[in-house]
């Protein structure tokens, strides 16, 4: 099953399988962001509208993207505030947005989909404004090397998703050869997590 038909068949679940990475991921957002004022927001891979709440409680405007028809549609059911927009969109390819329009990026539990990380840094450097800034949160590569990916059950059935193993340095690598600047960095760990590698890596990269 390809990433994009998996997410398509997840979409209905997805808030409701338990699924405590997706649980930390939105409490650390929103530990981090709640309080702060942005002026315009791009969301990269917005999923079902989890993080999209947040972010128009914190942004005068939210662009949100996904390549995802299924969630999309969970998320545009979700955020009905009038300063956001949903686009479909392949990161993968050319954002569908104009250089240095956004003042903060938010990408959330999607890089590990992503092969080509070099890409995401290229965009992001174009469209954010000067002293932008780009956070990510991740499933921590800990996890990773242990076998972790992204994965939900559909009745008795475990539907794993495809997923690419990005190391931390290759986040800061291709950080700096775009121009970005690595500002700070974080793990975390779920309550339930005690004794074990951490379960999410978030990034604070700013542009100069």
């Amino acid at each position: 099953m390809t990433i994009h038909n998996a997410y398509n068949e997840w979409a209905d679940i997805y808030d409701s399988n338990e699924n405590l990475t997706r649980d930390l991921d939105q409490k650390v957002t929103y530990d981090i962001l709640i309080g702060q004022h942005f002026e315009s927001i791009l969301e990269l891979g917005c999923g079902t509208g989890k993080n999209t709440t947040l972010l128009v409680q914190v942004g005068m405007s939210v662009h949100a993207l996904d390549f995802s028809e299924g969630m999309i549609g969970k998320a545009k059911e979700k955020v009905k505030a009038d300063h956001v927009r949903f686009s479909m969109a392949d990161l993968t390819k050319r954002w569908p947005c104009e250089e240095n329009a956004y003042d903060l990026i938010v990408c959330n539990l999607v890089l590990e989909h992503i092969e080509d990380l070099s890409h995401i840094f290229s965009e992001a450097a174009r469209t954010l404004q000067p002293n932008g800034r780009f956070f990510i949160n991740e499933l921590h590569p800990f996890k990773q090397y242990g076998g972790t990916k992204a994965r939900f059950e559909r009745g008795e059935n475990i539907i794993e998703v495809d997923v690419f193993v990005h190391h931390i340095s290759e986040f800061t690598n291709a950080a700096d050869a775009n121009g970005l600047k690595l500002v700070k960095l974080n793990e975390y760990w779920h309550e339930l997590d005690e004794n074990k590698p951490p379960r999410l890596v978030s990034f604070f990269f700013e542009k100069p």
